[in-house]
């Protein structure tokens, strides 16, 4: 009876590997370390500290506007804005740079608040679906940053501004420590503070967080402002490092890369949860890939269908999750 007994014990960590539940906690960083490890046995100069410095770099203003969809799909939402929001800050730059660095990036991240005010707003007030909410700006945010930049694209040439996107702190570029940083600011807020607790809270159940007394419109108006200011933040840093104001390409997709972090990172798409360090693994698994595939000379257009894979297996392992 004793060995009867203990059979069941020793066969329950294969029993987890059939769990849908441990694939999205922690699929994702398998997944990391598995693209990391191929590549440091099959890709020449991959696992270089050059080339490593590059995917960060390359992944961080991701990491920042994932951040901010993170906490939006938290509440069962959807931002569709982010990228255009990322347009709207690149377009204001160079208008107010002549005021000088501080004036010119208060002017486009209040402009990333501007854009959450409505967008939740129209959600938490009017009572729109979020997609649909967010949709109009999706559409006209992009054309106003146009209007506003003339529909060219200006060069910067402020050294301060520069700095944001080429400098570094003790060897690690400013750009990295900003996204981790965040990171780890959003983590805080998500675990430690009450209006983390509210935004899970609302994701979870909205009618009953409301019956529970709890403040749902200012929790998702505060939830898109955010959002809001961190797609802003992506486009100025993002600004940076191109050394040039572009509206017409800045952040072209950025909401489905952001959608597609959260949920590969294990978020569920239906609230209630919010996973900061999943949403910054399933962002690097998706850079990591698109650089191997690029180095062993394969076309971006199989890259999109691994990606494509991933986000139907992510949701697929949700799905069963849910179901059992």
């Amino acid at each position: 009876m004793t060995v009867q007994a203990a059979l069941p014990a020793r066969a329950r960590p294969l029993d987890r590997l059939r769990d849908p539940a441990w694939y999205q906690e922690y699929g994702v960083y398998v997944a990391v370390a598995a693209v990391l490890v191929f590549n440091a046995l099959f890709t020449e100069h991959f696992m270089t500290a050059g080339n490593l410095r590059t995917q960060l770099v390359q992944v961080a203003p991701v990491v920042i506007v994932a951040l901010g969809m993170a906490l939006v799909i938290g509440t069962e939402g959807v931002d569709l804005s982010v990228g255009s929001t990322m347009a709207l800050a690149t377009a204001l730059l160079p208008l107010y740079l002549g005021y000088g660095l501080v004036p010119a990036l208060a002017v486009a991240l209040l402009a990333g608040a501007a854009v959450g005010v409505v967008n939740g707003t129209l959600v938490s007030v009017v009572g729109l679906q979020p997609i649909v909410a967010t949709l109009a700006l999706f559409v006209g945010g992009r054309g106003l940053a146009l209007v506003m930049a003339d529909g060219q694209l200006k060069q910067i040439v402020n050294p301060d501004l520069l700095a944001l996107g080429t400098d570094s702190l003790l060897g690690i570029p400013l750009v990295v420590l900003i996204a981790a940083m965040l990171a780890a600011a959003v983590a805080f807020l998500v675990r430690r503070t009450t209006f983390g607790r509210r935004t899970v809270a609302v994701g979870g159940n909205r009618s009953a967080a409301a019956l529970a007394g709890l403040p749902v419109r200012r929790v998702l108006i505060g939830v898109y402002v955010l959002c809001g200011v961190l797609a802003a933040l992506a486009g100025i840093l993002a600004t940076a490092r191109l050394t040039a104001s572009d509206p017409s390409s800045l952040g072209t997709l950025m909401e489905l890369s952001a959608i597609t972090a959260v949920v590969v990172g294990g978020t569920p798409l239906d609230g209630g949860s919010v996973r900061v360090l999943g949403t910054v693994a399933g962002a690097l698994l998706m850079q990591l890939l698109r650089a191997t595939l690029v180095k062993h000379d394969l076309p971006d257009s199989t890259a999109q269908i691994a990606q494509a894979a991933i986000i139907i297996a992510a949701v697929y392992i949700a799905r069963e999750r849910r179901s059992r």
